[in-house]
């Protein structure tokens, strides 16, 4: 039976191979010339890495400021990826 350590790293290594196939993904659409925004496929990689990050944590080990830091980090995404979908909506619509 796998403990909870080996589980979580078993799902890291998951989340790492999403995030490669993500990296993957950015790079054929990027350079086959299909229309994309970059910067909004940059920062949904960046999501997914924050995401992988945050769920292999342990809290235990981390100090109040480094959890605020990540906390700021997911914000700021978030928020940068829906200025910039709301941004591509409204230019698909005119």
């Amino acid at each position: 039976m796998l403990d909870i350590n080996e589980l979580l790293e078993i799902f890291s290594l998951f989340m790492l191979v999403i995030i490669g196939i993500e990296l993957l993904e950015t790079i054929v659409k990027t350079y086959l010339s299909e229309p994309v925004n970059n910067v909004e496929v940059v920062i949904a990689v960046a999501m997914i890495a924050i995401f992988r990050k945050v769920i292999i944590l342990d809290v235990e080990d981390l100090s109040g400021l480094s959890l605020i830091g990540i906390a700021a980090i997911i914000l700021a995404l978030a928020v940068g990826y829906y200025i910039i979908e709301k941004e591509t909506n409204s230019l698909c619509l005119r």
